[in-house]
């Protein structure tokens, strides 16, 4: 499978340096646990599905690195995992995307305080400056590239329903800069519900504010899987040529109906599973090389609209 353009070039150059700079340390082994969701959805099957691959293609490049792979369906089983890999496994770093951000705080912190190498990935914690490497898209741009195509694209007066995520600092930031986007545009919210990532709690959400409001121009779905769910919602309901939906992230079902020009499904934004690949990656890099990978690297979203989307397309994925 291709990775996404945004990504790629990025990765490539960060595992170049590595590989330049010199491993160091060769005659040391070091384990690096990976801890994220389970594929409760297509966007983190697509993100298990590039976890698994990169952790194959760096223990064939590197003999001296072991990976603990460990996935969970809701937060407790995440932070036994943890535990487990701290106290079992003694590993040497850590890469975690948080199942929620609240939960997860403690434990992450627990290992970081045991010296261990933490890198968070997407959903942040709910306390700043725990990790050594932080890796995500860009949710701010992500929120903001949805507000101003709704700004653009919606006359003032126009009505809109709003589905949110799971609760996470992730979806407070997307949350947060859509609004700040729609500002001035005399566009109005009627509704904000949490649909978790989720087809059918997107359904559900969705079937709620069908009966709750006569009037909807246009839905901000926020993520693919939400918006398969509410189109399921809207065609039951009889109501498809009423409004249009946004959703994120690149499945390659909802590209593909761009790219057929499809009026329901207009645009979407990027935020790409292959995410996790760069954090994988970046972590191995501060145990086989002398390559700086401290900090934050954000991975930039992009409106995917009929003319571009082609390069968004990937039939072979996952996702």
């Amino acid at each position: 499978m291709k990775r996404r353009d945004v990504f790629g070039a990025t990765a490539a150059l960060a595992l170049g340096f590595g590989l330049a700079t010199g491993a160091v340390a060769q005659d040391k082994t070091y384990t690096i646990g990976v801890s994220i969701p389970s594929a409760t959805h297509g966007f983190m099957g697509g993100l298990n599905w590039h976890a698994q691959q990169t952790i194959d293609r760096l223990e064939a490049t590197y003999p001296q690195l072991d990976f603990v792979l460990a996935t969970a369906g809701e937060p407790g089983k995440q932070v036994d995992d943890l535990e487990d890999m701290l106290a079992t496994r003694n590993i040497d770093g850590l890469v975690v995307l948080p199942f929620e951000s609240e939960p997860l705080t403690g434990p992450v912190k627990a290992v970081k305080d045991a010296g261990k190498w933490v890198t968070v990935v997407d959903r942040g914690l709910s306390q700043p400056g725990i990790e050594d490497l932080y890796v995500a898209g860009d949710n701010t741009a992500f929120g903001r590239v949805a507000g101003e195509y709704f700004k653009a694209n919606l006359p003032s007066g126009a009505k809109i329903v709003v589905l949110r995520g799971i609760p996470t600092t992730l979806d407070n930031e997307r949350v947060e800069a859509f609004e700040k986007a729609i500002e001035g545009s005399g566009i109005e919210i009627l509704d904000k519900q949490h649909g978790n990532w989720n087809r059918d709690d997107a359904f559900t959400v969705m079937q709620d504010y069908l009966s709750k409001y006569p009037k909807i121009d246009a839905v901000w779905a926020a993520d693919d899987d939400m918006a398969i769910g509410v189109m399921e919602a809207i065609a039951q309901a009889g109501r498809q040529d009423e409004m249009w939906i946004v959703g994120g992230a690149g499945m390659k079902e909802i590209i593909k109906r761009i790219m057929e020009g499809d009026k329901q499904i207009p645009v979407n934004v990027t935020y790409p599973p292959a995410q996790i690949s760069a954090a994988i990656e970046m972590t191995a890099l501060r145990f086989v090389s002398d390559t700086p990978v401290y900090g934050r690297f954000i991975i930039g979203s992009t409106l995917v609209t009929q003319e571009n989307a082609e390069r968004f397309y990937f039939p072979d994925s996952p996702f």
